[in-house]
């Protein structure tokens, strides 16, 4: 019985778990100890896996950026135990078996692990999430990437002399093998982080993009034969018209990575001069459910999003350009706010990240489900908390201040280059200055800058005139440790994953009066710097200072 465990005990004993509600869900063992816990109470995957790791005193691990290639050899990646009891070594040193788990108290495997390979055991915390998608990988390592040139031109019904495609009617089994190459494509855009996918036909060439922490990076080229096909598979995935080539369609698919666990993905296609354009964007809610401590946010600016989510009325908005990671933001202080006590309405176009517990509308154009005919639907069915996907007109505009005028908090996003812009914008849609100094309590800007792989990166050495020319003040200098990228089989181009770098702009006393009399952006920042705000500028040399990334990347998101 799952309720038997220890770290369910002590668990209920803190009063973190409800007994009688976590023993009538704790019947089944086809579940994890950890995934039941994070079922029956308000911990995220992360939050139960620090949580387990202070109280058994063990050390835990992030493996987001875990490369597999770093584990054991076969003899201790034993296969059945590992699925057995959902733990994997990751590390041995001398005698010692470093052990990942999500259940720092399953002396089971611990004891099964120390008789099968006659080593101690050591126990590193990770979140069962991350736990799970690694040993998924990890027993499937198959690549699309990896076929060779024959079956690709067999995949496409051309020889390796150059015959034509058969005219022979496709049966079944000529669409298996574009299916299981689909697949794997997918798969292999999964495990290496990406999050987008360009399917992109020319006249002569095709070729296979993956938008890798935000930079496209060109990874097949199969045959120009095949586009036809790859384009149908994905257009019967994502329940498109088959026979429609000439407009542009969007779709969506659900596609399952294991029995616990599946990642959507939003597909549009494009009608171009050599075929039709597929583009991919992977959605995954787990992004969502991170928690605020591994955004990138400072001690400071965290506390003043968690401030100003914690109160009871009021506008966040969220600013940067498409790509830069603000519906994450948003999702994230929603996941916060996402309690039992709380009606929570969501407008979105289209809807990215599904969570249970919250009210998501698909915003329909056509049917007249527009923001601001949403947003009027909201305010009728007791909302606390409303999140409008972007703030695009007038209308929504006055809609959503006015719900934030009248006791609800409104989570929103706006298109702008910094948090002061995101003020002018709204006095230049026409909102009337009085309304936004009494509704918006807080301004997020943001950019996703790479982080340095900490396998590769290597100090680097800057003249103090150059320092000073990018951004760095004298009192800076003295103690700053820059890095640079190099590039190793750990990473791509010496980047591995990405970190947020945020501008965030409480609306204090001193701002609302600029705001009043109309003041433009330069006046608002100068004003924001002088209360100890750091512009994305700033912040980003801060990140870079640390050695979190590089000065270049830094130049590549923020302009000086």
């Amino acid at each position: 019985m799952l309720i038997n465990s220890p770290l369910i005990r002590k668990l209920v004993h803190l009063g973190v778990l409800d007994f009688d509600k976590i023993s009538k869900a704790g019947n089944t063992d086809n579940i994890s100890v950890a995934e039941l816990i994070c079922r029956e109470s308000d911990l995220t995957a992360t939050d139960l896996a620090l949580r387990a790791s202070q109280l058994f005193h063990a050390p835990y691990l992030d493996l987001t950026d875990f490369d597999n290639r770093l584990l054991p050899d076969e003899k201790i990646l034993n296969e059945k135990l590992i699925k057995k009891h959902h733990v994997l070594p990751i590390s041995v040193k001398g005698k010692t078996l470093y052990l990942a788990t999500s259940d720092p108290t399953n002396f089971d495997a611990f004891e099964d692990y120390e008789f099968n390979t006659g080593m101690q055991s050591e126990v590193i915390v990770v979140s069962y999430d991350q736990l799970e998608l690694a040993i998924e990988s990890l027993f499937d390592t198959s690549s699309a990437l990896e076929l060779t040139d024959a079956q690709l031109a067999e995949l496409s019904g051309v020889s390796e002399a150059g015959d034509e495609p058969s005219s022979d009617e496709e049966t079944k089994e000529d669409d298996a093998p574009i299916i299981v190459y689909i697949n794997k494509i997918l798969m292999d855009a999964i495990k290496r982080g990406a999050s987008d996918l360009h399917f992109e036909p020319y006249e002569h060439l095709y070729r296979i993009r993956f938008r890798i922490d935000g930079v496209l990076h060109e990874i097949a080229n199969p045959p120009i034969g095949l586009e036809s096909r790859i384009s149908a598979r994905i257009k019967v995935m994502s329940q498109m018209d088959l026979a429609e080539k000439r407009k542009p369609q969007d779709g969506r698919i659900k596609l399952k990575i294991n029995k616990k666990k599946s990642i959507d993905f939003r597909v549009s296609t494009l009608p171009t001069l050599w075929g039709e354009k597929v583009v991919m964007r992977i959605l995954d809610s787990s992004s969502a459910m991170l928690g605020i401590d591994v955004l990138g946010y400072d001690p400071k600016q965290k506390e003043l999003y968690l401030a100003a989510l914690a109160q009871p009325q009021g506008m966040i908005l969220v600013t940067g350009p498409t790509g830069s990671g603000k519906t994450v933001s948003l999702y994230t202080g929603l996941n916060i706010l996402n309690k039992p006590e709380r009606n929570i309405s969501t407008a979105e176009d289209p809807v990215e990240i599904n969570l249970v517990g919250i009210n998501q509308v698909q915003i329909n154009v056509r049917a007249d489900m527009t923001f601001a005919n949403a947003l009027r639907a909201f305010l009728r069915q007791d909302p606390d908390v409303v999140m409008v996907g972007e703030i695009r007109d007038l209308e929504t505009a006055e809609i959503s201040i006015k719900a934030a005028q009248t006791g609800h908090l409104v989570l929103s996003t706006l298109h702008t280059n910094s948090a002061p812009e995101t003020l002018t914008r709204l006095m230049n849609m026409g909102v009337p200055s009085y309304n936004i100094a009494s509704s918006v309590t807080l301004i997020i800007a943001q950019r996703l800058a790479r982080r340095l792989c900490h396998h590769c990166k290597e100090p680097e050495q800057l003249p103090q005139e150059e320092l000073l020319k990018l951004g760095y003040t004298e009192d800076d200098i003295p103690t700053l440790k820059l890095f640079k990228a190099i590039g190793c089989e750990h990473c791509t181009e010496g980047y591995k994953g990405r970190v947020g770098i945020y501008e965030v702009m409480p609306i204090t006393p001193g701002i609302a009066q600029i705001i009043m009399r109309n003041g433009n952006s330069l006046e608002i920042a100068e004003a924001a710097t002088s209360e100890g705000v750091n512009n994305l500028r700033r912040s980003g040399l801060i990140k870079a200072a640390t050695g979190i990334t590089s000065l270049v990347e830094i130049n590549r998101v923020t302009s000086f």
